[in-house]
Parts: C-alpha cells; structure tokens; sequence
C-alpha cells in the first residue's frame, strides 16, 4: 500500500517537473494529493525538502530507467552508449515515463532555477548528472577507450545538448543527432 508520503512525492514532483519548482505552491501540491496539511509537515519541514525528496526520486526513476534501456539494448559497451541516445528518443517523444511526458531534465531545470552551487536542489542535480557520467566512464572503459573519462564527458556533454535541443526547440531528433556524432566519437576513440 502506498503511503501519503509516496503521495507527496510523486505529485510534486510530477508538478514541479511540469510546472516548475518555484511556480507550484503548496496548496496545489496538497489539493492534487489529497493529503493534508499537517501531515506533509509530519513528514518534510519545508517546501525545500520536499523538492529534495521529489529529486531523490526522480533520480532513482530516471537513472533505473536509462540504464535499464541501455542494458537490455546490447551486451557489448559500445552498442550500450549509443542505445542512450535511442532511450533519450523515446523519452522525448514522451513515451517514457507514464503521464509525466517530456518538460526536459528535471534536473537541468533545478539547477536554472536554484543557480547558487550550495543550495541542496542543485547539488541533487550535480550529483545526478555525476553519476550518469560515472555510469558512462565504466561503459567507455569496458569498451576499451584509450581515455574512457575524457570520451564519457564528451558522450554526457552530447546527452544534455540533446536534452536542452529536445526540450528549447522541440527538436525530437536531437537524440538521433546526438548519437551520429557520438557514432564518430566511438570510432576515433575505440581501437578497432
């Protein structure tokens, strides 16, 4: 059985996903839920920490989705980052994760909107695209890149010019894009 905190979490972080963080209040938070007042504060002191809990969770999903997507894909490591890219497709078009659709990276768009490096939204967010990139250094180096951490930021850097692309221009071929280049980059990285 769920719990209302479980409630909490996934209508707001479905709200701030597609409403923004600063723009949802509370009150459309508790409404949406059907939880009270007083027991979101049983449960987070603040609306702050809520987002972190929504964060926490939306990292778990998303990072449990992708690599999922990308470990059914193939056995080898090279097929497995470009199957990234083919993930990222999927989620653009918004067939990813049920009724939530694409609004971009969640956690590109905390940390646009709480810029300073120390506040704990931002650092879930750096710490999120840091493991995604740990992720992709021990794929490129089980594929035998002569630099694995240098092609794995060239890779991630890729991944979120796609996702921003996807997201500001409505480009859903961006991750198409995004893996041709990564195509090459594999090619001029990993002997043959």
């Amino acid at each position: 059985m769920r719990s209302k905190r479980d409630d909490l979490i996934d209508t707001a972080l479905r709200l701030f996903y597609t409403q923004g963080f600063n723009a949802t209040g509370i009150d459309k938070i508790l409404a949406e839920s059907g939880v009270a007042k007083m027991t979101m504060y049983k449960h987070f002191k603040s609306k702050d920490d809520l987002i972190v809990a929504a964060l926490e969770r939306r990292d778990e999903q998303f990072r449990d989705w992708l690599t999922g997507e990308m470990e059914k894909a193939s056995s080898e490591p090279r097929a497995k980052l470009l199957a990234m890219y083919d993930a990222l497709e999927i989620w653009f078009t918004g067939r990813a994760f049920k009724g939530l659709g694409f609004a971009g990276c969640a956690f590109i768009n905390a940390s646009g909107e709480f810029s300073k490096l120390d506040h704990p939204a931002h650092r879930i967010a750096a710490d999120h695209k840091k493991k995604i990139l740990d992720y992709l250094v021990e794929l490129c180096s089980a594929a035998g890149a002569a630099d694995p951490v240098g092609l794995a930021e060239q890779l991630a850097l890729l991944k979120e010019g796609a996702i921003v692309t996807a997201q500001v221009r409505g480009l859903s071929d961006a991750a198409q894009i995004a893996k041709s280049i990564a195509t090459g980059l594999l090619d001029a990285a990993i002997p043959a």
